[in-house]
């Protein structure tokens, strides 16, 4: 056994997992919340008038506040280490979420939907970072793919909530005044958001006592080249991702699925997003202790290109069967993208530059979402092919630059690698 290996105590790791127990109860409640108006907002928007182009910038310009101000805010965590009062006010932004209720503009509609991006760019580095914490003990990958099994158990409840408000009480389509009453469903999960967030901070009020520090785990003291190019890739991926805010906007315009049945879709990809992050996180671990090799979980990211080019073609068929098909992949492709993707950036970073490396990382990511979505937004209304053409694209890009990065992470193996810290 190497002498550098942590083998976590049996307390710590208990209270490791209460840690992420308790954060993934926030993020299931918070799910219902947001992930619950995500399922419906594109519908929401085109009955609120609002075109395809707009529905596109929006998406965009919302995962691109979400993930950009994660560079400010990671870095400011970073600065102060105050990552729970960055979690506090971020989830307090989610009260936006069930402000829709009293909208009836699609401007209007269209600032809370930002506002509550805004949010998730506040809390997610602070929180990820508090994650990684319990990860020193448990496994990244678990960690990570624990807290996405909750936050999606939650998100496949939200959109269910309003399938269910839809199915009972709207005969034939649904109108601005029937979207109002179903987002004013959502003050009862967000109190209880808040309350759980104060429950969780009285109890672990110093996570980072959980995580050795980095004296035992031997991460480079700054950004290496397998970040950038992890980052690049990521870029490229994301760009190319089809956003289910303009997926939703086409089953309602292209009436392939009826206001019930859209909620539904986006229930069915939260609950394979859930399961298949479990599994992903575990392989994700495993390769690495296997391996010998911190970087070597990133290996399994080469399925990610081939199967974000298959969701548009599939989405956009026109044949709503394969269209169902095509969430369920969206659904995995999902579950990859926050378990893989998150925890790679503990492994890959240094305790120091954590919150820094989640806010670069994010601010990449944000980007290509604000330029993909933007982009499919506008080909969509020329041509769907063309729309098709470009995520294609932004794919075999990312392929190209997962080739590099497994060099990179072959070569590193080849010097000696490094030892993973799970039990």
């Amino acid at each position: 056994m190497n002498t550098a290996s942590f083998r976590p105590a049996p307390d710590k790791k208990l209270s490791a997992f209460r840690l992420i127990l308790f954060l993934g109860l926030v993020s299931l409640f918070g799910d219902i919340v947001y992930e619950g108006a995500r399922s419906v907002n594109g519908p929401y928007l085109e009955v609120l008038a609002a075109n395809a182009a707009v529905v596109g910038f929006v998406a965009g310009a919302g995962e691109f506040i979400g993930y950009a101000l994660r560079l400010l805010t990671g870095y400011l965590s970073d600065r102060t280490r105050s990552y729970w009062v960055s979690v506090f006010i971020g989830y307090g932004l989610l009260a936006s979420v069930p402000l829709l209720s009293l909208t009836g503009a699609w401007q209007t509609a269209a600032v809370l939907i930002l506002m509550e991006r805004i949010g998730k760019a506040v809390r997610s580095p602070g929180r990820d970072t508090l994650i990684s914490h319990a990860g020193a003990q448990v496994g990244t990958g678990l960690s990570f793919g624990l807290h996405e099994a909750l936050d999606q158990l939650g998100a496949l409840s939200g959109p269910l909530i309003f399938t269910l408000f839809f199915a009972l009480t709207v005969k034939g389509a649904a109108g601005v005044q029937s979207y109002r009453h179903a987002y004013s469903l959502l003050w009862i999960p967000f109190a209880l958001v808040v309350f759980l967030l104060i429950a969780a901070f009285l109890k672990f009020p110093r996570s980072d006592k959980l995580d050795p520090a980095g004296s035992n785990n031997p991460v480079p003291e700054k950004l290496t080249g397998v970040f950038w190019l992890y980052t690049v890739f990521i870029f490229f991926v994301a760009c190319g991702f089809a956003n289910f805010l303009l997926i939703s906007f086409h089953f309602k315009a292209a009436r392939m699925f009826n206001d019930a049945q859209i909620p539904l879709l986006y229930a069915l990809a939260m609950g394979v997003d859930g399961i298949a992050a479990l599994s992903i996180g575990k392989a994700y671990d495993l390769m690495k202790k296997k391996r010998g090799n911190m970087n070597a979980g990133l290996e399994l990211l080469v399925v990610i290109p081939f199967l974000s080019a298959l969701i548009p073609a599939m989405a956009f068929a026109g044949n709503s069967a394969v269209a169902l098909a095509g969430m369920c992949v969206w659904g995995v492709v999902m579950g990859v993208h926050e378990t893989i993707m998150r925890s790679a950036i503990a492994d890959i970073t240094p305790l120091q530059k954590r919150g820094l490396g989640y806010g670069i990382f994010n601010t990449s990511y944000g980007l290509a979402m604000l330029v993909g979505a933007s982009l499919q937004g506008l080909l969509y209304m020329h041509s769907v092919k063309l729309m098709l053409v470009f995520t294609t694209i932004a794919q075999a890009a990312a392929l190209v630059i997962f080739i590099m990065l497994k060099i990179r992470i072959n070569g590193k193996r080849e010097h000696g690698g490094f030892k993973p810290t799970v039990a």
